[in-house]
């Protein structure tokens, strides 16, 4: 059920991407929607990354072409370069101040990369997303279409 509704948010949002390079001019290519496939996916942090897999389903994909995607898909502000690469700790780590949280009366709290996955596992436990698993990365992705 839960794929069911992520699959369908990807298609959604594929879709307004899609519209807003039409209405710039862009043609959709086989190319750039393996590219965008892959970007959606959120399997890659990285142009390279991006490529290597665009090359696994089309060998014909150039790297302009990857790049080209990526800066069209920024000048529409659908990604944003900087947040797409992920920052890897591992979850034991003891660095302080890893994550600022700030709370609507302005308090703000300091979590250790520990204890923010503490936190994390305890929250996804509580509402049935997790059982026994590890967390293995967190992504957290900004969307211009909130629910309000």
């Amino acid at each position: 059920m839960k794929e069911n509704v992520r699959n369908k948010y990807s298609e959604m949002k594929k879709e307004i991407i899609l519209e807003r390079l039409k209405e710039d001019g862009c043609r959709i290519t086989k190319q750039r929607l393996i590219v965008l496939d892959i970007i959606l996916s959120g399997a890659c942090s990285c142009c390279k990354e991006i490529f290597y897999e665009a090359t696994k389903r089309d060998k014909g994909i150039g790297q302009s072409t990857v790049y080209r995607m990526i800066s069209l898909l920024e000048e529409i502000g659908a990604i944003n370069r900087k947040n797409m690469y992920k920052i890897s700790c591992e979850m034991n780590c003891e660095h302080t101040e890893t994550c600022q949280i700030e709370l609507d009366d302005d308090t703000v709290c300091y979590l250790s990369l520990k204890q923010w996955n503490e936190v994390m596992k305890a929250g996804l436990s509580q509402f049935g997303y997790r059982k026994e698993q590890e967390i293995r990365s967190v992504n957290i992705v900004k969307d211009e279409y909130e629910a309000s």
